[in-house]
């Protein structure tokens, strides 16, 4: 269900990129994969409900065809032949495949911060459509999370600096117009690292 507090009226268009293309090392395994593929459908989702339109996937270490991944149906997929380099990889992959859609924002959101909803993607994207920036992104507890939500006009600059492990930080760091949304009261945006059956579950 949408939540209650999401924008009905129509405004500008985002895309959401949901960065699911890592092996999961620390995990055990891909995360895309995680609980039978809970956090991918929660992320898209999230982002979906929270108005992005299209939501695309980016795969890697599961391969360039999403067999062996449950990919909702109101997503679409690209792969990420380089995935192996790192998350700028991920990123590059994302950007470019928005880049070919009418959308003029694009919402990023990794998979695996399975508690991140639908109302903190909204509240972002206003705060990033009303931004003489046109960027903004979540804080939860002063620390930020995500999404992170860019205007077309900076995509171009953020693919040049994601390289290796680098995403959108490298370019987002040097920024004082950046947009910073407090949404600790409806989410902890913690990412998880490792299974909740370990002792280093850090959700």
């Amino acid at each position: 269900m949408v939540p209650p507090d999401l924008a009905t009226t129509s405004g500008p268009t985002c895309a959401g990129i949901v960065l699911a293309a890592g092996a999961g090392t620390r995990y055990g395994y891909p995360k895309v994969l995680a609980e039978g593929g809970a956090w991918l459908r929660a992320a898209v989702a999230a982002l979906r409900d929270g108005g992005c339109d299209p939501v695309i996937v980016v795969l890697g270490a599961t391969g360039p065809a999403p067999a062996t991944v449950a990919l909702p149906t109101d997503a679409r997929h690209v792969w990420a032949p380089d995935w192996a380099t790192g998350m700028g990889a991920s990123l590059r992959a994302g950007l470019k495949a928005a880049a070919d859609t009418p959308a003029e924002y694009v919402a990023i959101m990794p998979v695996d911060t399975p508690d991140v909803g639908a109302a903190v993607v909204a509240r972002v994207t206003a705060a990033a459509f009303a931004a003489e920036s046109g960027i903004a992104r979540a804080v939860f507890h002063g620390t930020p999370g995500h999404p992170v939500v860019i205007g077309h006009e900076h995509w171009t600059s953020v693919w040049r600096v994601a390289v290796g492990d680098s995403g959108a930080r490298t370019y987002l760091s040097g920024r004082e117009d950046m947009v910073c949304v407090t949404c600790d009261d409806v989410a902890t945006g913690l990412d998880r690292d490792f299974p909740a059956t370990t002792s280093d579950d850090r959700s």
